[in-house]
């Protein structure tokens, strides 16, 4: 090799020992008399991690002392205002247990509770058995109202095509092994009319109505409607005169498998019913 072979130049100690001789690197060789060593790969890469460790290190401090002088803003002593989802409303007079409650406040929101609580009433289970049908007839209607309507309800739930129609024996009697479920659970109530002492009401509300157990031939579903109660004041309390009903707005159900015949009469049983709503 010549002496322009770019390891030594054109002379002094850049030379290696003259024509026809290469120079030789060693790896480990803490100096190397021919120029400057040459790095690893591994140490450059060494190098960047230290360097970016070190800028994070940095910013993370900045941000902890730019927290520390950031003043926080004073928390209020104002309640945040209550969501048309929160359950309101004046608790009526407390009732025994499985009676209809009573005294509602001669407000709207008595009303409202007035008119939640009879749907319940009027939704139940009870209206199927005479007895107690004539009991919830008599608490929730005006007594003009009631002992007018109590004939019709009475042929109604003695009417053998409707019972075999919704699974149930005469007299309104559950087929042995069947458990007759019939629920009304109030999702809202809303005041269309309100003067004094007179009121209209609306309760939107899904129910549990069917039998369950095995072998039934009208397992327990769900839907959903409104009735609207035409209330009046009359001896301190809430009474309806009249109500109407439709179908709806039902939600759309959410893709979850039907419990069997068992787990839906299990649930029936240990989860008693509400008595009181809103």
């Amino acid at each position: 090799m010549s002496n322009d072979d770019q390891y030594g130049g054109g002379g002094g100690h850049g030379e290696v020992g003259g024509t026809g001789q290469t120079r030789t690197r060693l790896p480990d060789s803490p100096s190397d008399a021919y120029g400057t060593p040459r790095r690893t790969p591994r140490a450059s890469r060494g190098l960047v991690t230290v360097v970016g460790v070190v800028v994070l290190l940095i910013a993370a401090i900045a941000f902890a002392n730019q927290s520390q002088d950031t003043p926080s803003e004073p928390s209020s002593d104002k309640a945040p205002a209550s969501s048309s989802t929160a359950a309101t409303g004046t608790t009526p007079s407390p009732a025994a247990p499985g009676t209809i409650p009573k005294g509602f406040a001669h407000t709207e929101q008595g009303a409202q509770s007035a008119a939640a609580n009879y749907a319940v009433a009027l939704g139940s289970d009870g209206m199927f058995d005479s007895v107690r049908r004539r009991a919830i007839v008599q608490a929730v209607y005006l007594p003009d109202v009631a002992a007018a309507r109590q004939g019709d309800l009475d042929r109604l739930y003695a009417d053998q095509e409707f019972l075999a129609r919704i699974g149930l024996e005469a007299g309104g009697k559950t087929p042995k092994g069947l458990m007759f479920v019939s629920r009304t659970n109030p999702a809202g109530t809303k005041v269309e009319k309100y003067s004094g002492d007179s009121a209209s009401v609306s309760v939107w509300y899904s129910t549990l109505f069917g039998l369950a157990g095995e072998g039934s031939k009208n397992p327990v579903a769900e839907s959903w409607y409104t009735n609207t109660f035409e209330l009046r004041w009359l001896n301190d309390d809430w009474r309806i005169s009249d109500f109407t009903q439709k179908d709806g707005p039902a939600p759309v159900g959410r893709d979850q498998a039907a419990a069997s015949a068992e787990e839906m009469a299990a649930a029936v049983s240990q989860f008693g019913g509400m008595t009181y709503a809103r």
